[in-house]
């Protein structure tokens, strides 16, 4: 498992698909919050599930220290010369639960104005909060949206996340929020308990994002120890073919391999 993170900054980190990102966490330091306990977290179980949404409002860093610290480490990076691709959100939990999460997307935007012009704001989330109009609209200011979706239907989507957010409020959150990435994660067991990357699954699976309708979706697979141990890859043979039945039906589709697979037409094998 990966450790929590110590600081709001962290990074640059090589992603296999947003290329060399400058990662913020806006979690509490020392606990992992998230509405979802997904199976292959490489930050390990959610372990005050589902009652984790919630934490005191004190232990949650204040927008205007993370927009200092976002500004300093830009300028640490520009005086070195480093060159960074995006800024990502996304840290060991789910950035929307901040509870003041519009405030610091407007913070995080105002010192990118200032000290890096032009240099994209992107989102990594698991889509359990769009029901909440004050986080949608602050997410429609973000630049770039990773909204994650791993199965195509409720049973599956609670064997994989254990999510009980309902199904269908993800899909019409979805639906309504305009120009997003949907990012699916495909697993299996040994033990046959978890596996969304069969065939019916995959049907299921397109016929939902077809719906919704994003810009683009990324098909990728583990590359860390998972929460639950028993986890295994999907070969980049595998996440290459879904991502071609994803293309039969009109959806941009792109597989990112686990690094070392060989890679494939239209698949990426750099760290996530």
């Amino acid at each position: 498992m990966l450790p929590l993170h110590q600081g709001i900054v962290y990074g640059p980190v090589r992603s296999r698909r947003l290329g060399q990102s400058l990662g913020i966490n806006i979690l509490p330091r020392h606990q992992k919050i998230c509405t979802f306990n997904c199976s292959y977290c490489q930050y390990g179980w959610t372990r005050n599930y589902p009652s984790g949404a919630t934490s005191s409002a004190d232990a949650w860093p204040d927008p205007d220290v993370v927009a200092l610290s976002v500004g300093a480490a830009l300028e640490r990076l520009k005086y070195h010369g480093e060159h960074v691709d995006r800024l990502t959100l996304a840290g060991h939990g789910e950035p929307t639960l901040h509870p003041q999460f519009p405030d610091v997307v407007d913070a995080l935007l105002r010192v990118r104005d200032e000290v890096a012009p032009g240099l994209p704001l992107a989102i990594l989330s698991n889509s359990s909060t769009l029901a909440s109009p004050a986080v949608t609209a602050a997410l429609e200011r973000i630049d770039q949206r990773y909204m994650k979706l791993d199965a195509g239907d409720a049973t599956l989507l609670r064997r994989v996340n254990a999510a009980t957010v309902p199904f269908d409020q993800i899909v019409e959150g979805l639906r309504q929020l305009p120009h997003i990435v949907i990012q699916t994660m495909f697993v299996r067991d040994r033990l046959g308990r978890i596996d969304n990357a069969g065939d019916l699954a995959v049907s299921a699976w397109i016929t939902t994002v077809s719906a919704i309708r994003p810009d683009a979706v990324h098909i990728y697979t583990i590359d860390r120890a998972p929460a639950w141990p028993y986890l295994q890859p999907i070969a980049a043979t595998r996440l290459h073919d879904i991502a071609r039945r994803a293309q039969a039906v009109g959806l941009t589709a792109d597989a990112f391999a686990a690094p070392g697979e060989a890679a494939m037409p239209g698949c990426a094998t750099e760290r996530k």
